[in-house]
């Protein structure tokens, strides 16, 4: 058991080390959202008209900077482990340092006294016979040799105790730079909160101008799922070929691994949503997602197909309507487009950049079975 003891907490460092790996990446994904979110609120300020669009950016952030200060707290917490283990460690180091040094200090006491070489010649010819002078012979070699062994095990190990404290110290180092960065963020939470209030006190103040722009959108949104019901029905009418078939099965086989049209945060999801402040307010149904993104973002498509609409929709502005055999997918809030009806795309193909609309910079996607729409994120990777 006690040999098994070393091995075990070396597998547990092992798991430990890869752990907080990879909540360094989940910890750069969260940062890069942040940087999205606060470069899109930095460049609309003063023009976003719906102080909703405001507070639904703020809060995406909030809820990020959390997921942020409890990844931090993850890694303060898996290093701290890190570091109680390498103290562990350390000191049983230290006490074999110990235990090396004192039986060495013996094994030189005994050479020592017995230094006077004619001691040792004497001992060898004083033997009885041949096989008793081997074995003296053997008995002063072992002892030389482990003089040598022990000088250098103590050495060695000298050596493992200054590495480890090195290690010790960087993980030290780690764990303050962490809480340290952690408190930041303690405070950059406090003040995006602060913003939010801000923005949920305007809205409660000016109800019924952000009931008229609610209106406003629902038409916009009617107007959108017509266009798009319209065009799926059109395009699921024409025959189906053994290209479009084969295209079906790959599309399907792909759930769960499609690429992601635009680098961005999830704004709005899926499904049904109610307002932000007025709670019993139901919001459009959103038939797709709303990525918020980088101003002038390239727009690529998720899978092989055939593009078969390019429109222009009013809030939406241009819109391009991919089929991929009896799926589809609907790239909307476009300044440019790159493709016309008819052409065959790639996967990643750049299908145009993205727009900024009333102050959002954000592309509005959809993914259909045939004529239903399906939630984007269970498809995408």
């Amino acid at each position: 058991m006690r040999r098994l003891l070393p091995i075990l907490l070396g597998l547990c460092m092992i798991c430990t080390q890869g752990i907080a790996q990879n909540k360094s990446d989940k910890q750069k994904k969260l940062e890069r959202e942040i940087a999205i979110l606060d470069q899109q609120l930095k460049e609309n300020a003063g023009k976003v008209k719906n102080a909703n669009t405001a507070l639904k950016l703020t809060r995406k952030k909030i809820g990020s900077r959390k997921s942020l200060v409890a990844e931090s707290d993850a890694q303060i917490s898996a290093i701290d482990g890190q570091i109680r283990q390498k103290n562990h460690k350390l000191d049983s180091l230290r006490k074999r340092y110990g235990l090396l040094s004192s039986n060495y200090e013996k094994l030189v006491r005994t050479a020592y006294k017995n230094r006077d070489s004619r001691i040792w010649y004497m001992y060898l010819l004083s033997s009885d016979d041949l096989t008793q002078g081997l074995r003296r012979y053997s008995y002063l070699k072992n002892m030389a040799s482990g003089l040598n062994a022990q000088a250098t095990d103590i050495k060695d190990t000298q050596g493992r105790i200054e590495e480890e404290k090195a290690e010790l110290e960087k993980l030290r180092t780690d764990a303050s730079q962490l809480r340290k960065s952690r408190v930041k963020e303690l405070k950059q939470l406090q003040d995006d909160e602060y913003s939010s209030q801000k923005l949920v006190n305007q809205l409660k103040k000016d109800k019924a101008r952000y009931q008229k722009e609610l209106a406003a959108k629902k038409k916009q949104v009617q107007a959108l799922n017509a266009q798009v019901n319209k065009m799926v029905k059109s395009s699921a009418k024409k025959p189906r070929t053994e290209v479009d078939e084969k295209l079906d099965k790959q599309f399907s086989a792909n759930k769960g691994r499609l690429p992601w049209p635009v680098d961005g945060v999830v704004t709005e999801t899926f499904g049904k949503h109610y307002h932000p402040v007025y709670k019993n307010v139901e919001m459009p149904f959103n038939n797709g997602l709303n990525i918020s993104t980088s101003k002038d973002s390239a727009i690529k498509a998720v899978f092989d197909g055939t593009v078969t609409n390019v429109v222009m929709i009013p809030g939406y502005n241009q819109c391009v309507l991919v089929q991929h055999g009896g799926y589809f997918t609907f790239y909307c809030k476009l300044a440019s487009v790159n493709v016309k009806a008819g052409q065959k795309v790639k996967t990643g193909e750049v299908l145009g950049r993205v727009d900024t609309i009333t102050g959002e910079t954000q592309l509005h996607f959809e993914l259909w079975e045939g004529k239903t729409p399906r939630n984007p994120e269970l498809w995408l990777k």
